[in-house]
């Protein structure tokens, strides 16, 4: 085979349309390199459509990519401090203000845009236009294998050649929008190790009968702090919690459950910031009303009503209450102990935590161990929390994979 390039010779085969793919294929295309962009869904960037109730919470100006252990997770949480430096909250905020979208902060540094997160969709496919990237959708990939060029893909349009791959073919997360395993099977193919995915930023889901009492307030939501794990390994979160009929979700759910492991407790506290135990002596020594009634100053009513039902010492005015049965009440809402028994798993989960091993990749390229082969956002055992951090990691990794790709070969690692 003649090693000069053809009509369907690539620099390089970005394969995924989402979030990453798309970015890396646009600045790799700007920088010179001859991209072509694949993807087997019919609908590009289902994810970011989706993502932020479809407005698009298109990254987080709280991230610190000094101390990339904040805000991500995996085997090395530090391998993503090369890419997140290099490209910043800040640098993928002057893009979408040159495109003229209007955004706001909701809180935590969360930032939205004001109108649909077609707006993000749309600028990333300008990009690839100003890039000259070649885009077949749905186009699916059946083999890579390695050639005298570099890689030969056999895809639903033909034989295709390209000196590098990328894969930007995220998780299993909501399979109904074409998650599949693609990107681990590639990796495997070319021995490189994976850390075992599990869906994170998931809801936790409880045994039917022991939620029966907590099923009633599916809807409710309120503040809490949340923790799991112990010691060193203890993580705490202070978000909104939402009952739901088979457990609870809401971002504080979402956040403990990329830490959480099966077989683990998680804690809640209902009422952060508050002495209950204090505020409940102090009831009794004024109050005639039910325990249920004095609870409302610190928790929805429909929680302490629901609250009181499980010990009948609850269900009585706070001047009748023991002081034992009032202190447990205490401790019971602010430390609420419960052992999830799963989760609503890939269907509802927004990530996918672990992936590709980054010990088989370079922080610096993305490049694999495998010449040539890269791996970029969700695929990567590189997972963000909820609030943007995830896109802010496939706009960076897809960042420095687009840099090596448009380097001198020799500068290539």
């Amino acid at each position: 085979m003649s090693d000069a390039p053809t009509p369907d010779f690539f620099d390089a085969v970005v394969i995924g349309a989402g979030a990453a793919g798309l970015f890396c294929a646009g600045v790799a295309g700007q920088l010179g390199v001859k991209v072509l962009l694949v993807d087997h869904s019919e609908k590009v960037a289902e994810k970011i459509r989706i993502s932020g109730g479809g407005r698009c919470n298109f990254t987080n100006r709280d991230l610190d990519p000094r101390a990339p252990h904040k805000h991500f997770l995996g085997e090395n949480p530090n391998f993503c401090r090369s890419a997140l430096a290099r490209y910043t909250p800040g640098d993928f905020l002057a893009l979408v203000q040159k495109y003229g979208i209007p955004f706001h902060e909701k809180h935590k540094g969360q930032l939205f845009g004001d109108r649909s997160a077609d707006d993000f969709i749309q600028m990333l496919l300008a990009e690839c236009g100003a890039g000259g990237v070649t885009h077949w959708q749905p186009c699916s990939v059946a083999s890579i294998r390695t050639n005298a060029q570099g890689y030969e893909l056999q895809t639903s349009r033909g034989t295709v050649r390209a000196r590098a791959v990328v894969i930007a073919t995220g998780g299993l997360s909501i399979p109904k929008i074409g998650a599949t395993d693609f990107g681990y099977r590639i990796a495997q193919q070319f021995g490189l190790k994976l850390v075992p995915p599990r869906p994170a930023l998931v809801p936790l889901t409880f045994d039917g009968e022991a939620w029966t009492p907590f099923a009633q307030l599916a809807g409710l939501s309120l503040p809490v702090r949340i923790e799991t794990g112990e010691k060193k390994q203890r993580m705490a979160f202070d978000e909104d919690l939402l009952f739901t009929h088979r457990g609870l979700s809401g971002p504080a759910v979402l956040q403990i459950s990329s830490y959480w492991r099966e077989g683990q407790a998680i804690r809640v506290d209902l009422a952060p910031g508050q002495d209950l135990a204090e505020a409940l002596t102090q009831a009794k020594t004024r109050s005639r009303k039910l325990i249920a009634n004095e609870l409302v100053q610190w928790v929805p009513a429909r929680l302490a009503d629901a609250w009181v039902q499980q010990d009948p010492a609850w269900q009585r005015p706070a001047n009748e209450a023991g002081d034992k049965a009032l202190q447990q009440l205490a401790q019971r809402l602010s430390r609420w102990e419960l052992v999830p028994t799963g989760s609503e798993g890939y269907r509802k989960a927004e990530v996918t935590a672990g992936g590709v091993d980054t010990k088989e990749l370079s922080s610096q390229t993305m490049e694999s161990r495998q010449p040539g082969l890269y791996f970029i956002g969700e695929v990567a055992d590189v997972t963000g929390w909820l609030g943007g951090y995830n896109f802010q990691w496939a706009w960076a990794s897809g960042y420095a994979c687009a840099q090596a790709l448009a380097a001198p070969p020799a500068g290539r690692q």
